[in-house]
């Protein structure tokens, strides 16, 4: 998908450009328009890449220190876990982040209990904390 929006992209910026080139006001003012398009898909491309990256790099750092959250809630024939099991084990995670505001593992394990819970906008808040925060520590350190 990333590759098609590129090329996606590409070709809307090359149609711009020649809307730009043919020197008359309307089309100028469409292929400036253009050009905004391209610019805003890239850096959506970007943002979404470099989270499944960080989100990545910090799910497999937990799981070599074995401080991953077991996945034992019942689940759906999808394979998505019961609601209202996952909302039963989210407290446990949020008071985590709330005694420790600083640990990107907590942060993380919240970011799973919201998605557990059915929550992805708040579920990708707390991942984007994460990664924020262990980005923080790896610079320091």
């Amino acid at each position: 998908m990333a590759a098609l929006l590129v090329l996606y992209i590409a070709l809307i910026g090359w149609r711009a450009v020649q809307f730009i080139a043919s020197g008359e006001p309307a089309a100028i003012g469409i292929g400036i328009a253009l050009l905004v398009f391209p610019a805003l898909g890239l850096w959506a491309l970007a943002r979404e890449l470099l989270f499944g990256l960080g989100s990545q790099r910090l799910l497999e750092r937990m799981a070599e220190e074995g401080s991953l959250p077991v996945d034992d809630l019942p689940k759906r024939a999808s394979g998505r876990p019961i609601r209202e099991y996952a909302d039963e084990e989210f407290p446990r995670y949020r008071d985590a982040v709330q005694a420790a505001p600083e640990d990107w593992r907590a942060w993380f394990r919240l970011g799973l209990a919201y998605d557990a819970s059915g929550d992805r906008r708040r579920a990708r808040q707390a991942v984007r904390q994460a990664i924020g925060i262990e980005s923080a520590e790896r610079r320091a350190n």
